[in-house]
C-alpha cells in the first residue's frame, strides 16, 4: 500500500510542477492560452499573478516530494502537504471551476486517503 500511496503523491507533486511551469513560463504563450481559455490580452494582465500562483504549485511539489525522500518519517510533510492541495483545488473548484475539483483535490485525496492506509 506504501508504494502505490507513494506513487500517487509523486502523481499529484509531478501534477503540481507542471502547473507551475504553464503559469510561470507558458500563461502567455498558445499553451497557456489555450489551457487557461484566455485571450492574450488577458493573460497580460494577468501574467505577474499567474507566475505568483505558479510559485506557490511549486512549493506545493516541492514539500510532496520532501515528505517522500524522508520514507517512514515524512508521513506528516506528506499529509500536510496533500490537505493544502485539497484545500486549494476545492477552493479552486468554488471560485474558478468545477473541473479544478477533479484535476487537483481528487488526486490529492486519493493519495491523501492512501497514506493514511498505509499506515
Amino acid at each position: 500500500m506504501t508504494l502505490i500511496a507513494n506513487i500517487i503523491v509523486v502523481i499529484v507533486a509531478l501534477l503540481h510542477i507542471y502547473f507551475l511551469v504553464l503559469e510561470m513560463f507558458f500563461w502567455d504563450k498558445p499553451l497557456g492560452l489555450k489551457t487557461f481559455r484566455m485571450t492574450p490580452e488577458k493573460a497580460k494582465i494577468t501574467k505577474v499573478l499567474a507566475a505568483n500562483q505558479g510559485l506557490y504549485n511549486g512549493f506545493l511539489a516541492a514539500g510532496l516530494l520532501w515528505g517522500l525522500s524522508l520514507g517512514d518519517a515524512g508521513v506528516g510533510i506528506k499529509l500536510f502537504f496533500l490537505g493544502c492541495v485539497i484545500v486549494a483545488g476545492v477552493y479552486g473548484a468554488i471560485t474558478v471551476g468545477r473541473k479544478i475539483l477533479f484535476i487537483q483535490a481528487i488526486p490529492a485525496a486519493l493519495g491523501l486517503l492512501l497514506v493514511l492506509m498505509s499506515l
